[in-house]
């Protein structure tokens, strides 16, 4: 397992990191028997970050990743995501309430990244705070920093989705330590800018910003959500970016899988090869499903980046919005 600066917190970390949400879902609805082998792979492979939040299972990923953990004797890296309400008063409060009841959930009395689980808008609604609710008096960070400062967070960050001009004046802050961005090979804009015929979400600046404040930086929706993965799926994928929806995703996946051709993988570990082939992120979280999805996941960063000429076939590609050529 290669491992990699989390930004300058002085962290190192494995550059694959173990997703207990709701893709995946092995630690909310898996045996037992299963989500022991699964963590013990993960660990004996050199993964020493894991990745969860109260929102997966309502608790339950928070709970068996206590359980497990204890017993196996384990102190990795551990990340968890707190969701606020936004119509709610007193959101440093609500940080540090719910912040209390992860650490009684993972059996911890601290976690190496605490953060933030809603999207960044201009505008607060449903789930979405305005960056005012985030960085303003009484907001979510100086709740984050409360818990930082009380030994209960050793680093505190936020989910890097909404609106673009919103995550950036978060990230310019500088008051947050992590981001988790996403990042696939269907958008990669985050870190790459993508040329004009190019439709999607338009993350461009995400990443340098977050490198010029030395945030360290979590890759969520490296197979996006399941797409790159595999063509089965038992429910609707949720869209974590805008201007797409899962069939548009499955085209370009599809379009993506069929430029890059055989020898570089199973479809997941092409996925995350190509995450992996971005220096900029410090982890690359995958969504854990089974046991062997952990070993199929080491066996990927083992065989390392996609190469550069692997790499340069999806640039047509980009360059015509995923049509294929006349």
């Amino acid at each position: 397992m290669r491992i990699r600066d989390f930004g300058t917190t002085g962290l190192k970390v494995s550059e694959v990191g173990f997703g207990c949400g709701r893709v995946g879902g092995l630690l909310i609805d898996g045996s037992d028997a299963e989500r022991r082998l699964a963590i013990r792979t993960a660990l004996e492979g050199g993964i020493n970050w894991f990745d969860t939040a109260e929102a997966y299972g309502d608790g339950k990923s928070e709970e068996a990743l206590g359980w497990l953990l204890e017993e196996a004797g384990a102190d990795p890296f551990i990340s968890t995501k707190i969701t606020v309400d936004p119509g709610a008063a007193d959101l440093a409060g609500q940080i540090e309430a719910h912040g209390a009841a992860c650490l009684e959930r993972l059996r911890r009395t601290r976690v190496t990244v605490l953060q933030l689980h809603n999207r960044i808008e201009p505008k607060s609604g449903a789930r979405a705070l305005s960056v005012e609710q985030v960085l303003g008096p009484g907001g979510v960070v100086e709740g984050l920093e409360r818990m930082r400062t009380a030994g209960h967070a050793q680093f505190v960050g936020f989910s890097g989705l909404g609106d673009r001009a919103a995550i950036l004046a978060v990230i310019e802050s500088g008051r947050l330590n992590a981001m988790q961005v996403y990042y696939n090979m269907v958008n990669p804009s985050a870190a790459q800018a993508m040329p004009t015929g190019w439709t999607g979400q338009n993350l461009d600046g995400i990443m340098a910003a977050a490198e010029r404040h030395r945030m360290g930086t979590l890759g969520i929706r490296v197979l996006d959500g399941g797409i790159i993965a595999t063509d089965e799926r038992q429910k609707p994928v949720s869209m974590m970016v805008k201007e797409t929806d899962e069939a548009n995703e499955a085209r370009r996946v599809r379009s993506c899988l069929d430029a890059l051709g055989q020898g570089l993988g199973s479809r997941p570990q092409i996925g995350l090869r190509f995450a992996l082939s971005c220096p900029q992120l410090s982890v690359a979280l995958v969504g854990i499903g089974a046991p062997a999805h952990v070993a199929e996941a080491l066996a990927a960063s083992a065989m390392g980046a996609l190469p550069d000429a692997a790499l340069a076939r999806l640039e047509p590609l980009y360059a015509a919005d995923f049509r294929p050529a006349a």
